[in-house]
């Protein structure tokens, strides 16, 4: 069970006193490793009497860690942040239920879920950790060298909501950017299959074409490189059009690497069209047309 499954499933279950906690706990812990239990206490004006009860409910609902040394401390894990994630996203009308898991991966987890007008919206938590470490390091330049792995994931939801934001506003096909809280993104629904998943596709240009012609747009339009664009984070919908997912690695065209980067995220996808669909395009005429150098591909 995923941390995400544990908060949907405990969320209701909180009362106002853990909440307050696990809000003192975040504060606390931009000083401490380990919050210490009476500065909670104080913080959270709650009684000695009652702070013990607390602790100990929330411990077994499983969204802390404790520790036990000179003092008695406390830290966040993943699904106590999840909760105050969710807590905020909830009071600010942005979801009221959780649906099914929609994809878990090292990285992040998405789930579908209701807003208040019963629509469908997908919600991600960033979930980076240590399994992901040196990735993280080698391609994630943004981050601090000792920040927590929940402030990291936190991060990566701020950038990929900046670059959801700006592509979507020039037309990019990707999902709609609702709303950022921590490190969770609120996000137009997410329909469809990845593109690694589909066995055939009855016009495989047609569908080459639109996710160059995409590219094209975030780089001339948006003035963004996705950076890691490959056949795992573009999705086919039912009705073949396409969504550009997972943005946090995303770059400006300003970027010392920015042409090595927009090259490399091209031949993914033209080498996986060769090797899937059989379909050939060179190199070279695709670079062409996304910089806008040539205004037709040439299959």
């Amino acid at each position: 069970m995923s941390s995400a499954d544990i908060a949907v499933q405990v969320f209701r279950k909180l009362e106002t006193d853990d909440l307050k906690v696990l809000q003192v706990i975040e504060t606390g812990m931009k000083k401490h490793e380990f919050v210490p239990q009476t500065e909670i206490a104080r913080h959270a004006n709650i009684p000695p009497e009652k702070i013990d009860r607390t602790m100990s409910r929330i411990d077994k609902l499983g969204l802390i860690y404790r520790w036990q040394g000179a003092y008695i401390g406390y830290t966040l894990n993943y699904a106590g942040y999840d909760c105050l994630a969710i807590n905020a996203l909830v009071k600010a009308g942005a979801i009221k239920a959780f649906g099914k898991p929609l994809g878990v991966g090292k990285e992040a987890d998405v789930y579908d879920a209701l807003n208040p007008k019963d629509l469908r919206v997908a919600v991600k938590f960033h979930r980076l950790g240590r399994t992901s470490f040196r990735q993280t390091r080698r391609k994630r330049g943004y981050m601090p060298n000792h920040a927590s792995w929940l402030f990291q994931s936190r991060l990566a939801a701020e950038k990929e909501f900046q670059a959801l934001t700006k592509v979507h506003h020039h037309g990019v096909a990707v999902p709609e950017p609702i709303l950022q809280n921590r490190h969770t993104i609120v996000m137009g629904i997410i329909e469809g299959a990845e593109l690694s998943k589909w066995k055939e596709l009855q016009e495989p240009a047609d569908v080459l074409h639109e996710i160059l012609g995409n590219i094209k747009k975030a780089y001339l339009e948006a003035k963004v490189i996705h950076a890691d664009l490959s056949e795992y984070n573009i999705v086919v919908k039912p009705d073949m059009h396409i969504l550009i997912i997972d943005w946090p690695q995303s770059v400006s065209i300003t970027h010392p690497n920015a042409e090595a980067l927009l090259t490399r995220d091209i031949k993914n996808i033209v080498d996986f069209f060769s090797r899937k669909f059989r379909l050939k395009i060179s190199l070279e005429n695709a670079v062409a047309f996304t910089v806008g150098k040539i205004e037709t591909l040439k299959f």
